[in-house]
C-alpha cells in the first residue's frame, strides 16, 4: 500500500495491520466490473470459493456458491391460546392441536412472504468475447415496488464481481437485474428489476423489537436453485454480535460488524435471504456462519434496522457516502522493532494508532498530521485500533465535520484538528 517511490522508510506489510482509509472509508460500487487480479482474498472476495477466510482460527463462511450446502428453518412456539383449557382435554390431544395450529401459522406466513425471497445469479466473464458463465448463486429480497420496478436487497459478497446479474423469481422466471448500488463495508447490494411479474413485497419488521429465544424462520436458496425457497426454523441465539470483518484483503481485521445471531440453518446460497419473525416479518438478511467441524448452529445475519439505512442511501446515491481522513496506520504495539525508534511517547502511553501515511491533499494532511504521529484519542474518546477510529468516524461524524485528534508527536501531547471530506 505503500509507494517506495515517496517514503523510504515504510512498515513491512506482512507484519502490520496496515490500513488505508482512502480505499476503506468508501467501499462501495456501482457497477461492480472491478476484477480480482490482485489475488488478495478478503471477507468480500471470497464468493468464488464460497467462503470467508479464517478469522482468529474461526472460519466465517459466506452462502453464496452453488457448489455447496444450504437448508433454512422454521421454528414456532406453540400457540397455547389455540388450546382449550378444557380439564377433559388428555395430552395427546393438546399436542395434536398445537402442532395443527402451529404448522397453519407457519405455513400461513411463509407462503406468503417466500414469493419475496428471490434466487440471485452472479454472471462473470473472462473476457469480452466470453459469453458469461454462472459463478455462484445467493439469495435476495424484493422488498420494494415502485411503478413498473421492483427493488431487491442482497449481499454485496453475492454480486460482487459480477458482469450481469440475473434474479429468479419464485414463479422460477429469470429477468435481468440492474445493480442500483453495493457497499462492501456493511455487505449489502441493491438490485432493480422489471416489477411486471413481482405480486408479492417483503414486510421488513424492526430488529430492535427481537428478544433472545425469539422463534425465527430462514428462507433461501441452497444448492443454487435446485431447492429455491427452502425454509429453516431456529431461534434468536444472541443480539449485537461482533465479528471482525477485513474489507481489503491484507488478512487483519479493520471493521467490526454487529449481527443477529440464529441457529436457524443458514448455509451455502443463503446470502441474502430473509431470516423473518413469527408475524412474517424480515428481521434480518443472512449473510454467514460459523463453519467448523466442532460448531453447528451458529448463523449470522445482518439486522433489518442497520440495513434500512443502507439500503436507503444506495437507493438514492447508487452509493454509502461515508467521511474521508487520509491515512494508513497500525497499532503501536504492532510497529516492528526497527521503525519504533521513530515513535516518541511518554511512558505511560501503552496503546494508539501510529500514523504510517498521510495523503496528499487529504483532511489529515490539511489538518497537519504526520507520519508517526500516534492517535491516542478522537473527540476524547479512546483510539486504540483502525477499528476503533473507523467506527467512531462513521458512526458519530458526518461529512464536512470536524474531530479533534490528540496526538503524541516527539514525545510531547498535543491536538490537531480535521475537517473530514467525502470519501471518493
Amino acid at each position: 500500500m505503500y509507494n517506495n517511490e515517496h517514503d523510504t522508510n515504510q512498515y513491512p506489510t506482512n507484519q502490520q495491520e496496515q490500513t488505508h482509509m482512502t480505499e476503506s472509508a468508501h467501499q462501495t460500487h456501482n457497477h461492480l466490473t472491478k476484477s480480482k487480479s490482485n489475488g488478495r482474498i478478503g471477507l468480500g472476495k471470497m464468493l468464488s470459493a464460497g467462503f470467508i477466510g479464517g478469522l482468529f482460527a474461526t472460519i466465517l463462511t459466506i452462502f453464496l456458491m452453488s457448489s455447496q450446502l444450504f437448508t433454512s428453518a422454521t421454528n414456532e412456539q406453540p400457540n397455547k391460546e389455540s388450546v382449550p383449557v378444557n380439564a377433559q382435554t388428555n395430552q395427546s390431544e393438546i399436542s395434536d392441536q398445537i402442532f395443527s395450529s402451529d404448522n397453519a401459522s407457519i405455513s400461513a406466513d411463509i407462503n406468503e412472504l417466500s414469493e419475496s425471497v428471490v434466487g440471485v445469479v452472479n454472471i462473470q466473464k473472462q473476457n469480452i468475447f466470453d459469453q458469461g458463465s454462472e459463478a455462484g448463486t445467493g439469495s435476495g429480497i424484493i422488498y420494494k415496488k415502485d411503478g413498473n420496478e421492483a427493488y431487491v436487497v442482497t449481499n454485496h459478497h453475492v454480486i460482487e464481481g459480477s458482469k450481469e446479474v440475473e434474479v429468479v423469481l419464485n414463479k422460477d422466471q429469470r429477468i435481468e437485474a440492474e445493480i442500483v448500488g453495493s457497499d462492501q463495508l456493511t455487505d449489502l447490494a441493491v438490485l432493480k428489476i422489471n416489477g411486471e411479474n413481482v405480486d408479492t413485497v417483503a414486510k421488513l419488521g424492526s430488529s430492535t423489537e427481537i428478544k433472545i429465544g425469539d422463534t425465527v424462520i430462514a428462507i433461501g436458496n441452497p444448492l443454487g436453485l435446485e431447492f429455491s425457497n427452502s425454509v429453516t426454523k431456529g431461534i434468536i441465539s444472541g443480539l449485537n454480535r461482533s465479528l471482525n470483518v477485513d474489507t481489503n484483503g491484507d488478512r487483519q481485521p479493520d471493521w467490526v460488524t454487529e449481527v443477529i445471531q440464529t441457529d436457524a440453518a443458514i448455509n451455502p446460497g443463503n446470502s441474502g435471504g430473509a431470516l423473518v419473525n413469527e408475524n412474517g416479518e424480515v428481521i434480518g438478511i443472512n449473510s454467514m456462519k460459523i463453519a467448523q467441524q466442532s460448531i453447528e448452529g451458529m448463523g449470522f445475519a445482518i439486522p433489518i434496522d442497520q440495513a434500512k439505512n443502507i439500503i436507503k442511501q444506495i437507493e438514492e446515491n447508487g452509493e454509502v457516502k461515508r467521511p474521508l481522513v487520509g491515512i494508513s496506520a497500525v497499532p503501536l504495539n504492532q510497529v516492528p522493532q526497527p521503525y519504533n525508534r521513530n515513535i516518541e511517547v511518554s511512558d505511560d502511553i501503552k496503546s494508539g494508532l501510529v500514523v504510517a501515511q498521510v495523503e496528499n491533499g487529504s483532511p489529515a494532511e490539511e489538518g497537519g498530521l504526520q507520519q508517526y504521529d500516534v492517535i491516542t484519542k478522537i473527540n476524547d474518546q479512546e483510539v486504540k485500533t483502525i477499528i476503533d477510529l473507523k467506527t467512531y468516524i462513521y458512526n458519530d461524524v458526518k461529512i464536512n465535520e470536524s474531530i479533534e485528534l490528540t496526538i503524541y508527536r516527539n514525545g510531547e501531547a498535543q491536538t490537531v484538528e480535521l475537517t473530514l471530506d467525502e470519501a471518493i
